[in-house]
């Protein structure tokens, strides 16, 4: 049901054409469920889907991505309007809630699967997030190695992974909190931290 959701908020309008002034951005930081709440809040934001990307096995499922042996990530689809929210402004968010300088996973989820990445849809897309993470680097002083890619084909996640946060937040609050997500973010950004969710 959601997906249908997702796939009419990007095709039409109140007025019923099509509403190509929406847009979306597809971006990879660790488990899913953690990027949903930040975007979700964000004015100009339509909505947000958790799935799969970067893989090679079509139509994945959690068990298969969250065993490594397809390539993609968790990732999350953010379906906005660029009227009211840039693509910058996106991104901002996206570092924010990360951490960019590890490689080898996200907080406790370890692995490729749970790699950072942003996964862009042009060339501009692809020139401001380069743009940003060399910002960072010099302004922070550490070194990035989250992946900027061309976006490829995005499977959503079952419908149990979707608006995890809000539906089940006792069980996301101890998850987000034994992975030690919010510390290192404070750690890494300062005030600038996202986690509020």
């Amino acid at each position: 049901m959601r997906m249908l959701t997702i796939m009419l908020m990007l095709c039409l309008s109140a007025g019923g054409v099509m509403a190509a002034e929406y847009k979306s951005a597809v971006f990879a930081g660790g488990c899913f469920w953690c990027l949903e709440g930040p975007f979700d809040e964000l004015p100009g934001v339509i909505g947000t889907e958790s799935g799969y990307t970067g893989g090679t096995v079509p139509n994945p499922t959690y068990e298969q991505v969250s065993a490594g042996t397809t390539g993609h990530v968790e990732a999350m689809r953010v379906v906005y309007d660029p009227t009211k929210v840039t693509f910058e402004k996106l991104l901002s968010v996206f570092w924010r809630n990360i951490d960019p300088t590890d490689g080898g996973g996200q907080f406790c989820d370890r692995g490729p699967q749970y790699r950072s990445a942003i996964f862009f849809a042009d060339a501009g897309e692809e020139a401001e997030a380069r743009r940003q993470k060399a910002q960072l680097e010099e302004e922070k002083g550490i070194r990035i190695v989250t992946e900027i890619l061309p976006r490829s084909e995005f499977y959503p996640a079952e419908e149990y992974h979707q608006d995890y946060y809000s539906k089940n937040p006792l069980r996301y609050r101890f998850y987000r909190q034994g992975c030690g997500r919010d510390q290192r973010l404070r750690q890494i950004w300062g005030a600038e931290a996202g986690g509020k969710h």
